[in-house]
């Protein structure tokens, strides 16, 4: 464990700032169980609850079964090629299902479709698709996708996207 975990979990457990954590391994010469106790006779903890920790399965409430993982992985991993083909395309399908892409013009909203809907133009007309959407960010129109999945990170890069066409504006406005 590397001097930056000790201190961690040394906040942690004995409720200190970081700077007084790290003193106290640098005081034990890196010993945590040290460090506590110069910590406790320093009076800075704060004396918890005292608990109890089985290794009993009925009291674990977030046991994960390791048998039961590694099965789950063997029957994912002997399916033959086209069942995986299959199963990667009924996720891909649920994605799609859920979630919906959006087309605002200056903030108001003149596209709401299935995700799927899009997803097959593009295949069957990738180029003329691909022009409208470009021509779209130029005409101020921003993109953006909405369902019950966090697409905060397809939503940035989509944001990226329209700020760099807003800048290509801006210069072309310039000359």
């Amino acid at each position: 464990m590397d001097e930056f975990e000790k201190v961690e979990k040394l906040r942690q457990r004995a409720n200190v700032t970081y700077e007084e954590a790290k003193k106290a391994i640098e005081e034990a010469n890196g010993d945590l169980l040290d460090a506590m106790i110069l910590l406790e006779a320093q009076g800075k903890t704060v004396s918890g609850e005292q608990s109890t920790r089985s290794t009993a399965y009925d009291e674990q409430r977030d046991y994960v079964s390791v048998a039961d993982t590694v099965d789950r992985s063997r029957r994912i991993n002997d399916r033959p090629l086209g069942e995986k083909i299959k199963h990667l395309l009924h996720l891909i399908w649920i994605k799609c299902r859920d979630n919906k892409f959006v087309v605002e013009h200056e903030g108001d909203r003149i596209i709401q479709v299935p995700l799927w809907v899009l997803v097959l133009t593009l295949i069957f007309a990738f180029w003329a698709v691909g022009v409208v959407l470009i021509v779209g960010l130029f005409l101020n129109c921003r993109y953006s996708i909405e369902g019950i999945d966090d697409a905060t990170a397809i939503n940035g890069v989509l944001d990226k996207a329209g700020n760099a066409v807003e800048k290509v504006k801006d210069e072309f406005d310039k000359l």
